[in-house]
């Protein structure tokens, strides 16, 4: 398969942009407020239906089922309709962007809901050069009533009441609002193009204690029993090993860790189970513990333990009935952990670190805030009536708060002009914004089993932004397929985090990354990926349950919940990435080759005396060595990033990956691709591990000849290395130390006519010396 060309590494670059923020929209000198001055200024005419009085009956019965038509040029918004009702109330709000407006007046209609044609009530119009206008943080336009009128003008029964006024996004009536341009998207559509603010649940560890159990109503088989306990907290399913002490009272005294959601929906459950065959357990006992009641647990204290009666269901008559029995019970010791951090993203590119219980907080160090301004040349997601069409909204995730920009509907360059503020806890901390597609907009059974299309996403570390700093940069918004790395668009961002003191925020330096907890009482490795994924599964299943729901695929892209899998791609790029890491060692040690060697005779004798200086007045190497660090950053400090960091397709390898590399990246877990490409990709990944397995045991043999030099495995070696540690301690005991190390140095640096191009006798001796090589099979 032949690899796809890749993209110019400019199209993938970080651009910096200068957009209008806040002010200058308005007319006569208004500008925005300064809460809201990250995005451009976008004025709209809003209008507020609230309520009807006095309408006449139109139908024959009497009785009238009156709606509101608000009517702007070719744009039209309506309410929703009442049956037989002559005051109803609506308190619904219409907006219509200024940009789009075509006409002089805005008619607002009452009309009355009917099987055939709709009947007119009466109307208001509006001429927009009289309509006012309101910036916040002015209070809200009253609305006044206003007495309907016939097409002709003259006044007829009913009144309507309603609010006109030109606004802008910051508008408190923005969000709600419905907008001109989604004139096209049905009622039930309407939701799921809002902007919304969401949290994420508040997430605890729950540990369980499994002490022990007495009496238990053992199955009659012969043998010993194999007794455990099977804990299951909403699908969380966790158990213990079989018992050691296989009796009717066995002991575990095992901890299992689980994951609970506030507000907790679910009970625990404990059942103790005995293996009767193969993949065949019986139920002796079940107890189910409400977490309303358990025990939080801020710090490492032992929560009391409890005995709890263990319940039978057994099968009466084909129902189910409970058998009490009060011999068989359970020891256990519950309590929910807010002393840890609930982890739910990777370590890597958190953007909370704070313990669960809110008590172990620290004080907020700043504010970050977000404007999300435009998107350029984002691709066509989807086919609707024959032609590309792309509706894009934002999503950004800091800490618990989530936030969702409006859908911009058919739009390949959308504009939303959304402002957010989080507060900060700690300045090493990410910021995730993603770009989606919406496939919902027609809502109801038409959407079920669509998903919304990933765009692309950016990162930012607030740690690399300078403090009080407008950043306002096009972010490109790459994403990897099979074929290889796309380009789908650009993403305009403006951020500045603001700390509200600097000597707080360098103290939180000092400070360690995860709260103490995780360092006092700290949970292994598998512990922590097994309650991660079961973290992100509660987070994406909560937000999906929101209106509009922020749906599954969307959070598990936002938080990486992919990331752990294999790829080649990412593992050569964090070999690379060690490689670049160790090029600085590596680069001294061929500078010290080459003055070793003479290659440039006066920085060879400068680096002697230097070296006779350190070694003689050995005080000094330590101010020199920081010294020399802080004129290399004084130095670097000219070149030091102007830019936030972006996604890398060099860095990530993209840009080069094979196509079978990245359809491997994709493929699903367990594996569905057929058994010969499964075959293939086994023997290359044999081929990596080959090399990794020999580069591991060549460092295993030279540590094991090190060992050898005192084991008397090879007894003549072991001699010799003794002999020559006496000689050394004595001519060191005797030799001043800075002769020594002169001695040695020069030697190290001696011309190279002085040298010969075979291994020196250390080498030889070590390379002889034995490891346990010969012991492999």
């Amino acid at each position: 398969m032949q690899r796809p060309f890749p993209l110019p590494q400019e199209d993938f670059s970080l651009k910096e942009t200068a957009p209008r923020l806040g002010g200058g929209g308005l007319s006569g000198g208004d500008k925005l407020t300064n809460t809201y001055d990250l995005v451009e200024q976008m004025q709209y005419l809003y209008v507020r239906v609230v309520k009807a009085k006095d309408l006449p009956a139109k139908d024959v019965t009497g009785s009238c089922d009156p709606y509101v038509e608000v009517k702007l040029g070719n744009y039209k918004g309506t309410t929703r309709h009442f049956e037989k009702k002559s005051n109803p109330e609506w308190n619904q709000v219409f907006s219509f962007s200024k940009e789009r407006i075509q006409a002089s007046v805005v008619e607002v209609f009452v009309k009355d809901k009917d099987l055939v044609k709709d009947d007119f009530i009466g109307m208001v119009l509006f001429d927009l050069n009289d309509v006012p206008k309101r910036v916040p943080p002015d209070s809200s336009l009253a609305p006044q009533w206003y007495r309907l009128a016939d097409r002709k003008g003259e006044k007829v029964k009913g009144e309507l009441m309603l609010a006109v006024w030109m606004g802008t996004q910051a508008d408190e009536a923005f969000p709600e609002a419905w907008h001109s341009d989604a004139a096209t998207v049905p009622g039930d559509g309407l939701a799921s193009i809002r902007s919304k603010v969401y949290l994420s649940p508040k997430l605890w560890y729950l540990r369980v204690n499994v002490i022990e159990a007495q009496d238990l109503l053992l199955i009659p088989k012969p043998g010993f029993p194999d007794v455990f306990v099977k804990v299951n907290l909403g699908g969380q399913i966790l158990r213990t090993r079989f018992s050691s002490s296989r009796s009717a009272n066995p002991l575990w005294n095992e901890d299992l860790m689980l994951v609970a959601a506030e507000p907790f929906e679910e009970h625990l459950i404990l059942s103790v189970e005995e293996r009767i065959g193969p993949n065949k357990d019986e139920v002796l006992g079940k107890v189910v513990v409400p977490l309303q009641n358990v025990e939080r647990r801020l710090d490492c204290r032992v929560v009391s333990s409890r005995w709890y009666h263990l319940e039978k269901h057994v099968a009466v008559d084909g129902e189910q009935k409970k058998e009490v029995k009060f011999a068989s019970r359970i020891h256990l010791r519950v309590s929910l952990d807010g002393g840890y951090h609930v982890l739910d993203e990777s370590t890597h590119y958190s953007s909370d670190l704070r313990p669960t219980a809110k008590q172990l907080w620290k004080p907020s160090i700043g504010i970050l805030e977000l404007g999300i301004l435009t998107a350029q040349a984002l691709l066509t997601m989807k086919t609707k009536d024959g032609r590309g069409t792309t509706d894009a909204y934002c999503v950004a995730k800091y800490g618990h708060k989530w936030v969702r920009t409006r859908t911009i509907i058919d739009s390949s360059n959308p504009k939303w002009n959304e402002q957010y503020t989080w507060e900060v806890f700690d300045p090493c901390t990410v910021i995730t914004i993603g770009v989606f597609d919406n496939c919902h907009l027609q809502g109801g059974e038409k959407a079920n089993g669509a998903t919304d299309n990933r765009i692309g996403k950016v990162r930012i570390r607030l740690s690399t932004l300078e403090t009080d700093k407008v950043y306002t940069h096009s972010y490109p918004l790459l994403v990897l397929h099979t074929s290889g790395v796309k380009k789908m668009g650009e993403v305009q961002l403006a951020v500045r985090f603001s700390s509200s003191s600097l000597l707080n925020m360098l103290h939180t330096y000092s400070r360690p990354l995860l709260p103490k907890m995780h360092y006092l009482h700290p949970l292994t490795v598998s512990q922590l990926d097994y309650l991660r994924h079961q973290s992100t599964q509660i987070v994406s299943m909560r937000l999906s349950r929101a209106e509009p729901p922020l749906r599954k695929e969307v959070v598990e892209y936002m938080l990486d919940v992919g990331f752990h899998m294999w790829s080649m791609r990412r593992s050569k790029a964090n070999f690379y990435r060690l490689m670049c890491v160790f090029s600085g060692l590596i680069s001294t040690g061929k500078w010290l080759g080459q003055i070793c060697l003479w290659k440039n005779p006066i920085t060879t004798v400068l680096f002697h005396v230097l070296y006779a200086i350190l070694v003689l007045y050995p005080e000094l190497i330590l101010p020199t060595m920081f010294l020399y660090l802080f004129l290399i950053g004084v130095w670097y400090y000219r070149w030091r990033p102007r830019k936030p960091p972006h996604m890398d397709t060099r860095l990530s390898h993209a840009d080069t990956a094979h196509p079978d590399e990245l359809d491997e990246e994709f493929d699903r877990f367990p594996s569905t691709r057929p058994p010969d490409v499964i075959r293939a990709r086994y023997d290359r990944l044999r081929s990596v591990a080959g090399r990794v397995q020999t580069v591991v045991g060549d460092l295993a043999t030279q540590g094991e000849r090190f060992q050898s030099l005192l084991s008397w495995r090879d007894p003549r070696a072991t001699a010799l290395f003794l002999i020559f540690c006496l000689a050394a301690a004595i001519v060191l005991y005797v030799t001043p130390f800075q002769v020594i190390a002169l001695l040695t140095g020069f030697y190290m640096l001696r011309h190279p006519r002085f040298r010969y191009k075979l291994p020196s006798v250390p080498l030889n001796f070590f390379r002889r010396l034995p490891a346990r090589t010969d012991s492999l099979l």
